[in-house]
């Protein structure tokens, strides 16, 4: 009994854990009551448990260091760079919260930064989208005040308004699928996409206009 128990020690002074508890166990197993190996594995299971909660914090930390470093710090394209400055990115982790459909919004963003900008992240172990919150539905506020017939409206898709490709285009990848969605975006969000020029705002405006609707702050 003796002897396992200091094994049991020697083990625990070199932080194998497992096989010092493994010892306790054993004199438990024969002296069930023995106050110096309870107490021991108790010490074992707390310092046990109390690593694991530091490597965590460990890795939390390294981890948010990593999120924290500007992007201006890698070597990227002067596109890349003024896209990610027009969209407001700074960090690392602001682009682990946006997603592939996000950054090809953006105008002047095309699949040459896209690869440029995953290449960056798989150097840092992060990828695009690996922090995105799932969102709950958004609550547009208008729904309660509507009439049956103007939610059926603003409930139509955006396809009903036989927009140009390129105007479509631009809907798709700002993932706009109704009208309701539409009225809801400002002209300055619509010019940010890709491609999408003043003419097609115009057509846009025009379209809604046909409907008795507007585009938010137009």
């Amino acid at each position: 009994k003796g002897a396992l128990i200091n094994l049991g020690l020697l083990y625990e002074d070199a932080e194998n854990y497992s096989a010092a508890a493994f010892c306790f166990k054993r004199v438990l197993d024969v002296f069930p009551d023995d106050q110096r190996a309870l107490l021991y594995l108790k010490d074992i299971e707390s310092a046990h448990d109390m690593y694991y909660d530091e490597e965590t914090l460990r890795n939390q930390a390294r981890l948010k260091q990593i999120l924290e470093i500007p992007v201006t710090d890698f070597e990227l394209s002067v596109r890349s760079r003024n896209c990610l400055q027009k969209m407001g990115v700074r960090y690392l982790g602001d682009l682990t919260r946006l997603s592939e459909q996000d950054l090809m919004g953006g105008k002047n963003f095309g699949e040459t930064s896209l690869r440029e900008i995953k290449q960056m992240l798989e150097s840092k172990g992060l990828s695009l989208g690996q922090f995105v919150m799932k969102e709950k539905p958004r609550d547009y506020g208008y729904q309660e005040s509507l009439s049956p017939q103007q939610q059926a409206l603003l409930n139509r898709p955006v396809a009903d308004l036989n927009l140009s490709v390129r105007a479509r285009k631009c809907m798709s990848r700002l993932g706009i699928t109704t009208l309701g969605e539409l009225i809801l975006r400002n002209p300055d969000e619509l010019l940010e996409s890709k491609n999408f020029g003043v003419t097609s705002l115009n057509e846009v405006r025009a379209k809604l206009s046909d409907l008795g609707l507007r585009l938010r702050n137009d």
